[in-house]
């Protein structure tokens, strides 16, 4: 029988900007609070996987070893858009799963504080579509998804702008997140303008952070008494398929239905069973979105969804108490484990302040246009 899976530590720095640090240093840290969570040390670790997306070929995962103590483990550096971090967590999971180790240490880390505008600008051969046929730059990527949202549905500026409004509440109640400012709706309505529907207040926040988990087998879990292990019910990682469509708009939305009909069935569970989401919010017309995507409501119905507070702390399905993309930062390579601290810390009952009520099951979602998409399905013990 395969392995199941535990997370045994968790933790995450608190994201920020950081011009002094280097990314192997800031990884260390995060990596040495989940070790201590763990009540271990890298001494007992068989292997390290390292998302890392702006420095993919600097090899970070052994210069993290540089700072916690280079034991001659195995190093899996990965790269994966925004799902680095959430790779590189499953496949530390995918290794246990298989038998091959028993305890192995999953880092997340980025530096993207300045970074400006995403996507866009590529030189390519051929026609260059930048700026012909519109825009790569992620805000207009997702403000032309959210329009089309609209454009079915009906959905108003009011409800994205809604999105924002939630999470920077939720933020407030979160230390380790970047910014703990509350947003009225006419704020962030009345905020600079990057790609309509979408305001400044409505786009996450480029920041420096790092994130980790140690994971391991039900056999080491209780080899060391893991009262707070929160166990790993599934994992899903695709790709979008080929399709003929218009190239001017991609598919923001098929990638992560995908995942989250693997993840459920592979979890035994449906959207109906879970206590909270954290999904991916990089701009609040992303989280209306996925909301349908994730199977949360019925398509069309997100708008209302928002309206009704079913989606906030003490709502039918909280959605990112954390703060999310929006609030608490998005430093690519740290981002999935980053809301495996979340989701974790919640079903731990340990979340403080934004503590959902007998949280039992949480999801975990991330999308990196290009494409991939990883969503993790975790349960308390």
């Amino acid at each position: 029988m395969a392995n199941d899976v535990y997370v045994i530590g968790v933790d995450m720095i608190k994201f920020g900007k950081f011009p002094d640090r280097t990314v192997p240093s800031l990884g260390a840290e995060a990596a040495l609070l989940a070790l201590d969570d763990a009540g271990l040390t890298i001494q007992d670790m068989q292997a390290l996987y390292c998302g890392n997306l702006m420095e993919a070929n600097a090899m970070v995962g052994q210069r993290v070893l540089q700072e916690i103590g280079q034991t001659g483990i195995p190093v899996v550096n990965c790269a994966n858009a925004c799902a680095t971090g959430a790779t590189a967590f499953r496949e530390a999971w995918i290794a246990i799963k298989a038998g091959i180790y028993d305890v192995v240490l999953a880092v997340g880390v980025e530096k993207m504080a300045g970074a400006g505008l995403l996507g866009g600008g590529r030189k390519r051969k051929g026609i260059p579509t930048e700026g012909l046929l519109g825009s790569g730059t992620m805000p207009a990527v997702f403000g032309e998804a959210g329009m089309e949202h609209s454009r079915k549905y009906g959905t108003t500026f009011e409800q994205f702008a809604k999105v924002s409004v939630k999470n920077h509440h939720h933020s407030t109640l979160n230390p380790k997140a970047r910014y703990q400012i509350e947003t009225p709706l006419d704020e962030v309505m009345g905020a600079e303008m990057i790609a309509y529907p979408n305001t400044k207040l409505m786009c996450s926040v480029n920041v420096d952070g790092s994130a980790a988990a140690v994971l391991c087998s039900e056999e080491k879990m209780r080899q060391l008494g893991g009262s707070r292990a929160v166990k790993v019910t599934a994992s899903a990682l695709t790709s979008d398929r080929w399709t003929e469509r218009d190239l001017t708009m991609p598919d923001v939305s098929t990638c992560t239905r995908e995942a989250a009909k693997a993840a459920y069935e592979m979890a035994g569970c449906g959207p109906e069973d879970l206590d909270l989401v954290e999904l991916h919010d990089c701009f609040a017309t992303a989280e209306i979105l996925h909301y349908e995507n994730l199977g949360l409501c019925g398509d069309g119905e997100a708008g209302r969804m928002i309206n009704e507070g079913e989606a906030q702390l003490g709502g039918r399905i909280p959605v990112n108490v954390s703060g999310g993309l929006l609030s608490k930062g998005h430093p690519l390579g740290a981002t999935g484990i980053a809301n495996v601290y979340e989701v974790c810390t919640q079903l731990r009952g340990e979340a403080g302040a934004r503590q959902v009520d007998d949280a039992r099951i949480g999801l975990t979602h991330v999308i990196g246009l290009g494409s991939a998409c990883a969503i993790h399905v975790f349960e308390k013990q």
